[in-house]
């Protein structure tokens, strides 16, 4: 039973992993050119996405909801459309990377088009590129191939952004803060500038340099003190649970 509930539970793995044994069996040449290849993709990506699981985490802990909604939320009209195409087409990597960075994006309060700008920049405009699809291809064909695949990309943006909505992608949202009762504080963050324990005393000690938690559980009146050291934190090591 076990091990059929690992196989329902893995599906896809089952799955490849049957394709892998079908093909030893039938064509075993081709099974194991299969197989390197699929090798060099795996070690590539565990080379890559570590780097990409912690930038996104970095991100995510300390850079504001509201500085992500100014420069790619709704309300970022043209600027966000921009930068949205200067950060897709100046990353690196490979377009995989680009997902968690995304989703990451949406959770903080970008929009849905301008996630598809960063995604279809990414893919398919990469500026250190652009030199050498000039130098092979000629100026003029770089030119008009990338005019036209920029309102392409603008196009679909708009199109998605009009039959996705963001409740239909598997994202957690940011819950009110007023509804919240409890502290959430990342200790490996804390850089031990006491300002909580100042602010807040009867919540927070200093205890080896690194704050720590009296009480997790807040009373009503002391939510807004609460949102002023969140925002006050100068490595949001601090927030609500």
């Amino acid at each position: 039973m076990k091990i059929v509930g690992i196989i329902k539970n893995n599906k896809l793995i089952t799955i490849v992993s049957l394709t892998y044994i079908l093909l030893f069996l039938a064509i075993p040449d081709k099974a194991y050119s299969s197989v390197k290849n699929s090798m060099y993709y795996i070690i590539e990506m565990l080379e890559i996405m570590p780097v990409i699981f912690i930038l996104t985490s970095i991100i995510d802990a300390w850079v504001p909801k509201e500085v992500i909604m100014s420069g790619f939320g709704e309300k970022a009209g043209v600027k966000g459309s921009l930068f949205s195409f200067l950060l897709g087409s100046f990353s690196a990597g490979p377009i995989y990377a680009a997902f968690p960075v995304c989703k990451m994006l949406l959770k903080k309060g970008a929009s849905i088009t301008n996630v598809v700008i960063i995604l279809s920049a990414w893919a398919v405009i990469k500026i250190p590129m652009l030199a050498n699809e000039a130098k092979f291809l000629g100026a003029q064909f770089m030119a008009i191939r990338w005019i036209l695949t920029v309102i392409s990309i603008l196009l679909m943006s708009y199109l998605v952004a009009i039959y996705v909505t963001k409740e239909s992608i598997p994202i957690e949202e940011e819950e009110d803060l007023n509804l919240k009762n409890g502290i959430d504080l990342k200790v490996q963050y804390c850089i031990g500038c006491g300002l909580c324990e100042k602010l807040l005393p009867q919540h927070f000690q200093m205890i080896d340099k690194k704050a720590k938690c009296k009480e997790f559980i807040l009373k009503n009146e002391q939510i807004d003190k609460l949102k002023s050291i969140i925002n006050k934190c100068p490595v949001k090591a601090i927030d609500f649970k």
